[in-house]
């Protein structure tokens, strides 16, 4: 297989059951890296002989745990906001999906550590939010490895299932191409788009805070003050 899904698959083949683990470990503390991509490329590596589905399926929650554990002690150790500030100057990553994954925590409690690992980017982030609130560690230890379990399982052995059809899959490979660079464009796109959004709304505030001369109003900023919160 060529193109960037030859790539990927060279790469899991050099590194093995460990180099999955390794990915999933990168891919739950950096979002944009999708495990959409690696889990399958494992399976069909698995489903072909080349390595074992059993160690890559364990192996695989496992880096997906340790992930979910490094965003959760820095939640604990040093705070929500200091650490989305933090992550957030990391390329490709953005603070509002932060946010999003607390806003998700806040609302569905407990069970959004489980039922937010099957939603994109709230699966990666849900653990920051979780630290941050102080969640028992037992509690989001059991939660986060079978809701990791589960959707790492489901697309492994999606990739395994193909995986005895090389020949078949062989032939699909410029499609499956195709489908990987649409992604990585749709989320550059993206991120660029909330970017350039986010810059103008705070030039607008700037503005906005100002006074005929250019120069801050204080009447402008003490009506803000002013001006009851939902927090």
């Amino acid at each position: 297989m060529g193109g960037l899904s030859g790539l990927v698959l060279q790469l899991i083949d050099a590194l093995g059951e460990w180099g999955v683990a390794l990915m999933l470990f990168v891919e739950t503390v950096f979002p944009p890296i999708p495990s959409e991509v690696i889990l399958p490329l494992a399976g069909f590596l698995a489903g072909a002989g080349r390595m074992n589905l059993v160690l890559v399926l364990l192996l695989a929650t496992l880096g997906s745990y340790l992930g979910a554990l490094v965003l959760y002690w820095l939640g604990a150790a040093i705070g929500f906001e200091r650490t989305v500030r933090w992550l957030g100057k990391l390329p490709l990553v953005d603070e509002d999906d932060f946010r999003k994954a607390a806003d998700w925590f806040h609302r569905h409690g407990k069970s959004a550590v489980f039922f937010g690992r099957f939603v994109p980017i709230v699966r990666s982030l849900i653990s920051l939010p979780a630290g941050a609130d102080r969640m028992h560690l037992g509690t989001f230890s059991v939660f986060t490895i079978i809701a990791s379990g589960i959707w790492n399982s489901a697309l492994v052995l999606l990739g395994a299932a193909f995986g005895t059809q090389y020949d078949k899959v062989e032939q699909y490979t410029e499609w499956i191409d195709r489908v990987l660079y649409v992604a990585i464009a749709v989320v550059v796109v993206t991120f660029v788009v909330r970017r350039v959004r986010r810059a103008r709304a705070q030039r607008h505030e700037r503005t906005a805070d100002t006074g005929p001369d250019g120069r801050p109003d204080p009447a402008v900023r003490g009506r803000r003050r002013a001006t009851p919160t939902n927090d």
